[in-house]
Order: C-alpha cells, then structure tokens, then sequence
C-alpha cells in the first residue's frame, strides 16, 4: 500500500469521488435496462436463498446503526452512519425484490422486512447484536464492511443480470462504510490509552462471529488482510477465539434478534396494508 493511513489505503482503486459518499452514490435505478428475468441455467431457489442472506444481513445492519441516531460522539458521524444505514436499506429492498421474483412467490420487500419473525431470518449473527461500545460498532462495521465489499465484487460478474446490478452499486457504496470504519478504527486504536482498551475489548467481542462469515464464501483472505492493516498501524491484533456453535444462516440467532424485529415491524403489524 502506498499510502501512510490505512483508511486511504483501503480507498485505493475506488477514487472515483462517488466512493466516498454513502447516500447518494447514485440517485439513478440500478436495475434501469436491466433484463430482470431470470437467466436459463440460474437456479432459482439458490439465487433467492443468496438474495434473501444478504438482504437479511443490509436490513438487520441498517436498524442497528439507526439506533446510533441522536446518540453517536459527533453530529458527523451520527449523519454519516445514518446515510450507511440508509445505504443497506436499499441493498435490502432490491434484494428482497429480487428474492420474491427468484422463488416464484411474487413477496416484495415489506413482505420480507415486515411479516417473518426471527426464525425465518438468515442474517448473520454479528449484524444482529447490541450497538454496545461505540468501538464495538467500529469494529462490526469494519468486519462486515470489507466482508460484504469483497462478497459482492465477486458478485459483479454473477450470471444474474439483476444481481450483479444490485453487487455493482453497493461496491461502491460499501466502499466509502470500509474506508469510514477504518478510519475510525485506527483513530481510536492509535489514540489514547482507553481508546486503545476500548478497541482491544471490541476485537475480543467480534472475534467469535467472524468464523460464520467464512462458512459459505472464501472471502477470508481479504477480510484478514483489512483487519491486518489496522492491526499495524494500531498495534491491535485479533485475539485467536474458538468459533460458536451454530449459524444466523441456518435460522440460529441470538436473544438480540427478535427484539430488534419487534421495534422495526412494530408500526406495520400494528396497522397491516396500511399506506402514507
């Protein structure tokens, strides 16, 4: 890497200026021109089995950082988490959409969001614990950040025309949510002697949840190697931990999960149909 700051490093390659902004890195339709049928020889209960994992993962990330607004360290940083929030918001719409067309159910996004409860949903268990220390929300985001980034590059060629549509948008999008989390991974692991605590006790924290994320798509070697950048500029290493038992993606979840849905469904299963 040839930059000093980690965070500028990680921005190498997407310097393209729409990278470093989160809401709005495209106000147009991703899928515009889009044929949406899907292709001869895709399988359709796979690719509606992807869709709806990570349509899970954007839509559980995206209510746990709403839950920083009013209450992170900076007006900034509370916007710009917000607009990430935002920004996984619409991954998930799009990947529920295409979730409903994949297994022939027709459902659309609120369907989705709305209307299963915590078993049904295939979100990794990282996404859904506690916001905690604000480290603790660094380090999450940082992890599943370059996970999702590194996931969805690959995805940018996938035989799913729809799917691929959707994997370039968010690249560029999670771009900018990798580069802000490592920069602030670094501020606070370089910082003072309690930021420095802080970051160690939040690597300890995430460090059971990563092995799940590795499960079904050999991306480790990238999330690593962003996690090992960190480490050097901070002297932060990620403690060696023994993975948990179980899977978000086989409907194992934690006792955070159905909490988190009860607050977001709450206002649509109070008034089912309902329009504004």
């Amino acid at each position: 890497m040839s930059e000093d700051h980690v965070y500028l490093s990680l921005a190498e390659g997407h310097d393209d200026g729409d990278a470093r902004w989160a809401f709005g890195t495209g106000f147009e339709d991703p899928l515009h021109g889009v044929d949406t049928d899907v292709p001869a020889g895709v399988d359709r209960a796979e690719l509606a089995a992807l869709c709806l994992a990570l349509g899970d993962d954007a839509l559980v990330s995206a209510q746990r950082l709403a839950e920083w607004t009013t209450r992170a360290p900076e007006l900034e940083e509370e916007v710009a988490l917000a607009n990430i929030g935002l920004d996984l918001l619409g991954q998930a719409r799009l990947l529920y959409a295409r979730t409903g067309h994949a297994d022939g159910t027709g459902r659309d996004e609120d369907a989705y969001a709305y209307d299963r409860d915590a078993p049904a949903f295939r979100n990794v268990r990282l996404a859904e614990l506690p916001n905690g220390d604000f480290a603790f929300s660094v380090v999450r985001l940082l992890v599943l950040s370059s996970w999702r980034l590194a996931h969805l590059q690959r995805l940018t060629g996938t035989a799913d025309p729809v799917l691929a549509a959707i994997a370039v948008k968010g690249v560029k999008e999670l771009t900018y949510h990798r580069q802000w989390a490592a920069e602030w991974a670094v501020r606070l692991g370089d910082g003072t002697e309690e930021s420095h605590r802080r970051m160690r006790a939040a690597l300890r924290d995430v460090a059971p949840y990563l092995p799940e994320l590795f499960t079904a798509h050999d991306v480790r070697g990238e999330v690593l190697a962003v996690l090992d950048q960190v480490g050097e500029a901070t002297g932060l290493a990620l403690p060696a931990v023994q993975p948990l038992a179980g899977s978000g993606r086989d409907g194992d979840h934690t006792e955070h999960l159905a909490p988190l849905l009860a607050e977001l469904q709450s206002v649509a299963r109070a008034h089912p149909g309902a329009t504004w």
